[in-house]
């Protein structure tokens, strides 16, 4: 596919763009994208700029403020990176913040994706054994849940699907 704008080159940047309910698409090479200045995204909240630190920060401002009311705001014990600090600029300081932070953290994940795990997309054609992995993983959660609310009719079900796919893992 040629790029939309200059009609030589090969377009590698595709973007769909919606407003009010009407849909435009745009292809164009990487150099026209550059040109259009596409690769630069800005947010506007109020007609004020809004970075993505502060973006983010404003899924944390409800446990913040509850941090605030405390003498003694949680901190990473490797770095010193205070849990208020990480909201104003967005980042950890190392790679022990997501464990001293794990527990705000949490909430804030299930908000925004829904899980507090990762779960990405597996190619069909390549990922049959990682998609049946990730499969056993997710039951295997969910019959712990079963378990602790004493659903043992559904654990007992979800045990025996775990079983059928690790047999099948084992025969690939």
């Amino acid at each position: 596919m040629k790029c939309d704008e200059c009609k030589k080159r090969p377009a590698t940047v595709h973007i769909t763009k919606i407003v009010n309910g009407e849909k435009t698409l745009m292809h164009l090479c990487e150099q026209c994208a550059k040109e259009k200045n596409i690769f630069s995204v800005s947010f506007n909240f109020d007609g004020e700029p809004l970075s993505m630190q502060k973006f983010l920060a404003s899924f944390f401002e409800p446990m913040v403020s509850e941090f605030r009311e405390k003498s003694q705001p949680l901190s990473c014990n490797r770095c010193g990176l205070t849990f208020p600090r990480f909201t104003q600029i967005g980042r950890f300081g190392c790679s022990n913040c997501y464990e001293a932070f794990k527990g705000q953290l949490d909430p804030m994940l299930r908000r925004l994706h829904g899980k507090t795990y990762h779960v990405g997309k597996v190619p069909r054609r390549t990922g049959g054994r990682v998609r049946i992995k990730s499969e056993i993983e997710r039951l295997k959660r969910e019959l712990q849940e079963a378990v602790n609310a004493e659903e043992y009719e559904r654990a007992a079900q979800l045990r025996d699907k775990i079983r059928e796919l690790e047999q099948k893992l084992g025969r690939n």
